[in-house]
């Protein structure tokens, strides 16, 4: 075995365990795991993307590369989809912006950071929460592989 061939073994382990890991809580939250298909689906784009343009881009060149992967999969997206924000029964002059809306029912927010923070995880919780939505994934194309976290609100 390759030293190349290692690294990629590892880095699929670690992306195997975090997904079940994820799964699990989920389901002991849920008691099911929430557009599984659509999520796997999502998930593999995204690995594309980052495979083909690796770690180091702005958070804009990859969003652009998901917009290309999402049309040719004939994947219904929104991007840049505005959502109200309500503050005591009033609409606040501010909006927030999902990066994307995939199949109408999950948020896909992109980064290019060295780590998914819990910042992004709170972020992504009140995001939904402003979309009427449940499921939220955070993809993040900042690391040498690709790493992403299902939020479930």
């Amino acid at each position: 075995m390759t030293l190349r061939t290692g690294s990629k073994l590892r880095v699929l382990i670690q992306y195997q365990t975090t997904r079940i890991l994820d799964e699990l809580h989920e389901f002991a939250l849920m008691g099911e795991i929430i557009l599984k298909e659509e999520s796997y689906k999502l998930i593999g784009l995204c690995m594309e993307v980052h495979r083909q343009l690796g770690m180091g881009f702005k958070e804009i060149v990859y969003k652009d590369a998901l917009e290309i992967e999402l049309q040719e999969a004939g994947i219904p997206f929104e991007r840049e989809k505005l959502y109200k924000i309500e503050y005591k029964n009033r609409t606040l002059r501010h909006k927030y912006c999902a990066d994307f809306v995939v199949y109408g029912s999950i948020i896909l927010e992109a980064k290019s950071t060295p780590v998914i923070v819990n910042r992004f995880v709170a972020e992504t919780l009140n995001y939904l929460k402003a979309s009427g939505l449940q499921l939220g994934i955070i993809a993040n194309f900042g690391q040498s592989s690709f790493v992403s976290k299902r939020i479930v609100f």
